[in-house]
């Protein structure tokens, strides 16, 4: 008897909660872009920082969640019926566990990993009259590690290796960057 009245009183209130005009729903639900648009634009986002190509990064991040998710088709700005404009702000890079020691030069110091910060901002701007529909800043850190002296006779560190460390840490927060901003854009409150 007890358990039938607990079961009744689990389906009133999942009843209540479907049937409520409540934004929130069990299993998928539909997204789409502000104002219901179907078409978007996606220009090169613009790059602010002294980091050389990320730009790409981002655009296609973005591009990609569009076309995965099916909100929308990217098409060129004279088709689109709006346009999302991206920027990079900036891109801070930091030194991360520094060793210090005997085997280093005096006032030296070693650091094993580094940490990068990214700032970017969307913007969605409807094109028939240039009316800002939707915008979000963004950012992101990571860390990683610094490249690894193991023999002792070695004096210096590989430079090629750092810098690929960089881009590649850019290219994997650029696409969750993007994918949080995707989330955001299309979110259906």
């Amino acid at each position: 008897m007890t358990s039938s009245i607990i079961r009744l009183f689990f389906i009133s209130i999942v009843a209540l909660a479907t049937s409520t005009g409540c934004a929130y729903r069990f299993g998928e639900t539909d997204r789409e872009i502000p104002g219901g648009y179907r078409t978007v634009a996606v220009p090169t986002f613009r790059n602010n920082t002294q980091e050389a190509g990320i730009e790409v990064y981002f655009t296609n991040a973005i591009v990609r969640e569009i076309e995965r998710s099916r909100i929308g088709r990217v098409t060129s700005r004279s088709e689109a019926q709006t346009t999302l404009e991206g920027t990079i702000e900036s891109v801070q890079f930091a030194g991360g566990s520094p060793v210090e020691g005997t085997f280093l030069p005096a006032g030296s110091v070693l650091n094993t990993q580094y940490r990068v910060v990214v700032t970017t901002t969307l913007v969605l701007i409807r094109n028939s009259d240039q009316k800002q529909l939707w915008s979000g800043k963004f950012s992101n850190e990571r860390s990683y590690l610094a490249p690894i002296i193991g023999i002792e006779s070695l004096n210096s560190a590989n430079a090629t290796y750092n810098q690929s460390a960089r881009y590649q840490n850019i290219q994997a927060m650029a696409a969750d960057m993007m994918t949080e901003a995707h989330n955001r854009l299309t979110e259906n409150f």
